[in-house]
């Protein structure tokens, strides 16, 4: 008996000890592509976005070019082998025979990059998230030990993507429970634990600071009226998105020739871009601009209508990138209209009803708002955005925020672009 308990004591431990060093190497690898896939983005979108806003032609340019290079990489590189993004994920966690291939890792790594540097309207978090967890899916195959882990690997290597995304091992975690896993167990907690150390320290090492850089003083419990409006305003228009997406892709799906897709998406990209230039890629850099000193912006009714025609407008271009063949999701376009919308709504309020909130708040729980409707996952929104910011200040109003936005857009809408199915919807 004894015997028998030490021979399994011994392979419990050599179990743990081999998934401790193989969420190491995920974390690192995970890691590694995420800072780099960032990094590439951020600095071949801003020298392509200075060249069309030089030359207006190179915003019909870049769009056509780009999708037209993803398309023939996916025709002739990736044979014909079509990447559904997130719902990937889902397919490979909740199927014991469907597995991530490995080539989706360089697939959604360039196509990811593309789209983007090309004015794509989305963002690279979703190529991020599908690339790192098909590490995850490689490395659990590797070894029939890590079979019964495969989930879990999955999400160590989302977590560790997530992580140097946004600067936030915990919105890393969140993300996985709460969108792909949606349960925990002692090998998930270990496992994401493990990696997004790894990946975190990592960033630590290579300096990674966080994408916007703000000074949050305080909030006052008066404003809580106008957060609950942001919430529900945030729903709705997370709603829009969602349907949008969901619209552009099944009108797309029915054009059978691929250049017309190409042509059709790459039209309204430019068009859009023309008449708004900071609707261009993920739009990170016109963020930037408006955290510089948005308590200082005064509403004038052209730069109303700017706003206005930017938060109608972003749905549509994200909706046409990815319907004729753009690589991404609403992560960014989620947190570009949270901020805009935050923005906007707190000028109004000082504007019109001498109201006297701070705008810069309105944005950062904007962002929050929109990303917990659009994707379902609070929590996640909640460490996300104060991981981009590195500051906690406004935590308690976030939580609140993002729960009523959620709830109040799965009322009126039950489904996210990530769950969605024609199934599902009868």
């Amino acid at each position: 008996m004894n015997t028998t308990a030490k021979i399994k004591k011994n392979y419990q431990f050599i179990k743990i000890k081999k998934l401790v060093i193989v969420s190491i190497l995920i974390g690192f690898l995970s890691a590694f592509l995420g800072i780099v896939l960032k990094n590439a983005t951020e600095y071949y979108e801003s020298i392509f976005f200075h060249r069309a806003t030089i030359n207006s032609v190179f915003f019909v340019v870049f769009p056509i070019f780009g999708l037209s290079i993803i398309f023939f990489l996916r025709e002739y590189l990736f044979k014909k082998k079509e990447n559904k993004g997130i719902k990937e994920i889902f397919e490979s966690v909740n199927s014991k025979s469907k597995n991530l291939p490995s080539y989706k890792i360089p697939s959604h790594f360039i196509n990811g990059l593309l789209t983007v540097v090309s004015g794509g309207s989305t963002g690279i978090e979703v190529s991020t998230v599908v690339a790192t967890a098909t590490i995850g899916a490689v490395a659990q195959r590797k070894q029939n030990v890590f079979r019964q882990y495969k989930t879990e690997l999955i999400c160590a290597g989302i977590s560790a993507g997530i992580t140097v995304l946004f600067s936030s091992p915990i919105a890393g975690i969140l993300f996985s429970f709460e969108v792909i896993s949606k349960k925990i167990t002692r090998a998930f907690i270990l496992s994401n634990v493990i990696s997004v150390t790894v990946a975190y320290a990592l960033c630590y090492i290579l300096h990674e600071e966080p994408l916007f850089a703000v000074d949050i003083t305080a909030w006052h419990l008066k404003a809580a009226p106008y957060f609950i409006l942001l919430g529900v305003l945030a729903a709705l228009h997370s709603v829009y998105l969602t349907r949008a997406v969901l619209f552009f892709k099944a009108q797309f799906y029915k054009i059978k020739e691929a250049h017309f897709k190409i042509i059709l998406g790459s039209l309204i990209l430019s068009l859009s871009f023309i008449l708004f230039p900071q609707l261009y890629g993920e739009g990170y850099h016109t963020m930037k601009i408006l955290f510089l000193n948005p308590n200082a912006t005064t509403l004038t009714f052209s730069l109303a209508l700017t706003f206005i025609g930017i938060i109608l407008l972003k749905p549509i271009v994200t909706s046409a990138t990815l319907a004729s063949g753009g690589d991404g999701g609403v992560f960014a376009p989620s947190l570009f209209i949270g901020a805009f919308l935050g923005l906007f709504l707190a000028l109004l309020l000082n504007r019109y009803l001498d109201a006297n909130v701070i705008p810069l708040n309105f944005m950062i729980i904007g962002m929050a708002a929109v990303l917990s409707s659009s994707i379902h996952a609070p929590f996640t929104a909640i460490f996300l955005v104060c991981g981009l910011t590195n500051d906690y200040t406004l935590f308690l109003p976030i939580l609140v925020v993002c729960l009523i936005s959620k709830y109040t857009a799965k009322m009126i809408y039950p489904f996210t672009v990530y769950t969605y199915s024609p199934s599902l919807a009868k």
